[in-house]
């Protein structure tokens, strides 16, 4: 695991805002109040939704929040790496995979769309819009290659389609998340090749029910 550390530049305060507040709170009564540190995880991501990033204040800020020492936010917040302690992208953090399959399907490809229209990885654009990582599996497999931007799966990409949803969200469009082939969830490309025929699964073949006296439902 590579080393994880806070961003040298860090605010000089922190407050949640009424709507993170009262989330927070909310997370926090779902616990016995001896064990209200265990809301760190939801809080820390309600923080990073607020601020876009986990900036060392705010941490400090959690642990006087849960009644828990700042070293053991620190920690959570630093072995988690959906945590982001360093400025992000306000238009997009793109997320490539760069675990096997997507690397065979051309998830390198991706990285130089995000190079060319970005810069290098893990560092924040020169107009502060975006910043592009490459990360290990996202469990999207078979539908390589693909990447997570912000909070959504964009699939079955290819360098064109990358540079395009990096145009539009450039554009402060916002791109449809999902397969760019226009698959659902991760069903086989061109369509379904077993169970096709809806017998199999409508029930229009399933044996009739009949009720024996005092007892269930038992097939005829």
């Amino acid at each position: 695991m590579s080393v994880r550390r806070l961003a040298k530049e860090q605010p000089a305060s922190f407050a949640f805002s009424k709507a993170t507040k009262a989330k927070c709170d909310w997370w926090i009564a779902k616990y016995p109040a001896d064990r209200r540190q265990s809301a760190v995880i939801p809080i820390l991501w309600l923080v990073q939704k607020q601020e876009g990033w986990c900036p060392e204040p705010a941490l400090r800020a959690i642990g006087e929040l849960l009644g828990m020492p700042y070293i053991r936010v620190l920690e959570v917040a630093t072995f988690y790496t959906m945590f982001m302690l360093e400025p992000v992208g306000s238009a997009a953090l793109i997320q490539v995979c760069g675990t096997t399959p997507c690397m065979l399907r051309g998830a390198g490809e991706l990285m130089d769309v995000c190079k060319k229209k970005i810069g290098p990885k893990d560092t924040l654009s020169a107009d502060g819009r975006f910043t592009w990582q490459e990360v290990e599996c996202l469990g999207a497999c078979a539908n390589a290659p693909m990447a997570q931007i912000n909070d959504y799966y964009f699939e079955d990409l290819t360098a064109e389609s990358m540079g395009q949803i990096i145009d539009d969200f450039a554009a402060g469009k916002k791109p449809k998340p999902g397969s760019r082939i226009g698959r659902a969830s991760s069903e086989p490309e061109g369509g379904a090749l077993t169970l096709t025929d809806p017998k199999l699964y409508d029930g229009s073949a399933a044996r009739p029910i009949r009720k024996l006296p005092n007892s269930d439902p038992v097939p005829a």
